[in-house]
């Protein structure tokens, strides 16, 4: 294998050099979007954010038809330089197999998408390419090249959680070696490139903006080259793959915030568009957002969300803040009167860099976390790498660091270069954040009066997983941040742990997680998380959003000992309606006599679980015609009942489908913090003949943690 990728490597590095000097010859620049802010350099010096250049840069070439179009069709957007191909032995997502430009999307529209999953400008990206999905459904195909940057990023597990934690639905490719980026001279994040249905290469475009760069040439290209009669309008359902719906209670959540005095905990549901409210020992109170996607304000049961990152309480507890990153907005939720407001963002990406106004009146790009001190609201800016200040008196919003550059030089706060800060946290003297793509720790004084220092981390390209001086410390994009008896802790979330930041002793150790990705409870450091995330700490409990665990794990800071969650009273979890089926069960045809029977729906547990009492299990039956009528109740609703239910029926002579649909709650044995939840439906036809028997059998086997690319140890 080894030789095929070498031989197939060689060829591609010739072709780089052809399509890069293609790229730049903008014959046409109708694609070109110059955006300081857009882009992240991949760090080889041949681009950078801060001084706005980026290759490929955005061009297309108009042509001619080529030989053998129609007579009477010109093409505006034509390549000229054939598109390499995919090369053998990469990793695919979202498809059932490998996919060939020239075997599976000749005729097609393609347009290539070099991402990578912790570069905010590339989850700018993400919505408008859905956009384009939509309104171009049969004629263009969108791939995402996830080209990585940090060596966590280079994973298949890492990949395949992003893809689902960012709603990625389009075929995604691990390019970890970089043999794609580098044989189309990419040299950007994000960076697309735009193909014809002839398979050649139109032009490209580095940043965001996707979809006004795009949509034009995309609509154009269809018209010509359909009229040509060169478009393939058929659909790729016979390739592409449902990405598998989030299995647990929780999905990817961002942020967990304790209140100690209270005694509650808030739980941001990112991927479910939703905080959840539960009290400290993990029974759930309420859901907060209906789950689903949008930006509505009004009574917390109808309010929406998309993807709530960071929380935030006022200090008298009554107004929860929360950071509504792809709704780019800062949300208000009054927690006695249950109404939400929108306190910061016009719910726009915006691309230009944050100015000072009024708070409701500007574009707050991809807020990562929010710290409510006195009358005030600190927000992390990472859509533009920028802290802001929101009065609460005026409405205002101030910038409080960052020029808007990307980078991570110190200084005077509104100088100083931010590389997408996220976790916020404060001692009563600094503000602490995370920079997480320069992996770094830093801090200016809350009150704004002195300058930025860089605590840990010394570049955008440098990163490790070591401890000892400050000076030597490493991380690996690094995004929570809490204060813990004097200490700072750090989730350094790309390496899987938890590290502790002495900063009068001018020392760094490893407190909790092996560095491995998994799911293990017990001692810290051999405890094992998955991209942890959010931190809040009570005077007993460190709270941690175990994201890619979909969990919510507790670390006693005098044992070091590391343990999960347990969350209860989960039909409050269940308010908010799931809307996937986790499994379609379709079941071989199955005879049944005239009169009295049974149907038996059941499940078949992995070994080491059992059914969840704190979640209803529920099942629902229908059946078409008069073949079957239900005899008794068609549904059941109850917490942990006997398998299998089963439900009284009437058979009559003929033909039908039983169609049933319900959801199950089961946890492990000797961890009930560890839950997986699946909406499943069966369908299975039945014929009613003489001399058959009276039961019909409906069984799934549930699949375990590790099947649903959870590592359990």
């Amino acid at each position: 294998m080894a030789d095929v990728l070498a031989a197939v490597s060689r060829p591609f590095h010739h072709t780089a050099r052809m399509l890069h000097r293609a790229l730049h010859r903008a014959l046409l620049p109708i694609l070109a979007i110059a955006l300081v802010v857009a882009s992240c350099s991949s760090g080889d010096g041949e681009g950078s954010e801060a001084d706005g250049e980026a290759a490929p840069s955005s061009s297309a070439s108009p042509s001619s038809s080529a030989p053998g179009a129609a007579d009477d069709v010109e093409f505006t957007f034509q390549g000229e330089q054939a598109a390499p191909d995919f090369p053998a032995g990469l990793t695919w997502f979202n498809v059932e197999r490998p996919l060939s430009l020239a075997q599976d999307l000749r005729g097609k529209v393609v347009l290539l998408d070099f991402w990578t999953q912790g570069c905010i400008n590339c989850l700018h990206v993400i919505p408008d390419l859905h956009r384009l999905e939509e309104e171009f459904a049969d004629e263009l195909v969108v791939v995402g090249v996830h080209w990585a940057k940090f060596d966590r990023e280079r994973t298949d597990e890492a990949i395949e959680q992003a893809v689902r934690r960012n709603g990625v639905t389009h075929p995604v490719v691990n390019d970890a070696a970089s043999r794609i980026a580098e044989a189309y001279g990419a040299r950007a994040w994000p960076t697309l490139i735009l193909i014809d249905p002839d398979g050649r290469v139109v032009g490209g475009h580095a940043g965001e903006g996707a979809y006004d760069v795009f949509h034009d040439p995309i609509a154009t290209m269809v018209e010509e080259f359909g009229t040509a009669g060169r478009i393939d309008d058929a659909p790729l359902d016979d390739v592409l793959a449902r990405p598998a719906p989030t299995p647990a209670v929780l999905s990817f959540p961002g942020d967990v915030l304790a209140d100690e005095t209270g005694g509650r905990l808030f739980i941001a549901d990112t991927g479910r568009d939703r905080i959840l409210e539960a009290t400290l020992e993990g029974e759930l109170v309420r859901a907060i957002g209906s789950g689903e996607p949008g930006l509505t304000d009004g009574a917390v049961a109808d309010a929406q969300f998309r993807a709530p990152q960071g929380l935030s309480l006022s200090e008298d507890g009554a107004i929860l803040y929360v950071a509504d990153r792809e709704n780019h907005a800062v949300r208000a939720v009054d927690l006695a009167a249950g109404e939400v407001t929108t306190i910061a963002g016009t719910g726009e990406q915006g691309f230009a860099v944050t100015e000072d106004g009024p708070a409701t009146e500007i574009s707050v790009p991809s807020p990562w976390d929010v710290l409510a001190v006195g009358d005030a609201v600190y927000i992390a800016g990472a859509g533009r790498h920028q802290l802001y200040l929101v009065d609460l008196a005026s409405g205002r919003l101030e910038r409080f660091a960052g020029s808007g550059a990307e980078g991570i030089d110190d200084g005077p706060p509104l100088d100083g270069t931010l590389s997408q800060p996220s976790g916020l946290a404060t001692d009563g003297e600094w503000l602490w954040f995370t920079d997480p793509e320069a992996s770094a720790v830093r801090r200016l004084p809350l009150d704004g009066s002195g300058e930025l220092e860089t605590i840990v981390g010394t570049g955008l390209f440098d990163w490790g997983d070591t401890v000892g001086p400050l000076a030597d410390t490493r991380l690996q994009h690094a995004t929570g941040i809490e204060i813990v008896n004097d200490f700072v802790v750090v989730a350094d979330t790309y390496n899987n742990r938890l590290k502790v930041l002495d900063v009068a002793g001018g020392q760094s150790q490893g407190w909790a997680g092996d560095g491995m990705s998994g799911f293990r409870d017990g001692a810290a450091t051999g405890a094992r998380f998955a991209e942890p995330a959010g931190l809040s700490a009570t005077s007993t409990t460190l709270y941690v959003a175990d994201t890619n665990n979909h969990q919510i794990r507790t670390i006693d800071p005098s044992t070091a000992e590391v343990g999960t969650l347990e969350l209860t009273n989960l039909d409050v979890a269940a308010q908010a309606s799931i809307g996937e089926l986790a499994d379609q069960v379709r079941l071989s045809p199955q005879q049944v006599a005239p009169g009295p029977m049974t149907l038996e729906i059941g499940y078949e547990l992995p070994d080491g679980y059992k059914l969840n009492g704190e979640g209803t299990f529920t099942m629902a039956w229908t059946a078409e015609g008069t073949a079957l009528t239900p005899a008794g109740p068609a549904e059941v609703a109850a917490k942990a009942p006997a398998l299998p239910v089963r439900f009284d029926a009437i058979a009559s002579e003929g033909e039908t489908v039983v169609q049933a649909e319900g959801t199950v709650y089961y946890c492990l044995v000797d961890n009930e913090g560890f839950c997986l939840i699946r909406d499943v439906s069966f369908e299975v036809p039945v014929e009613v003949v003489e001399g058959a028997g009276s039961t019909v059998t409906a069984s799934h086997a549930l699949p375990d943690g590790e099947a649903l690319g959870i590592e359990v140890d």
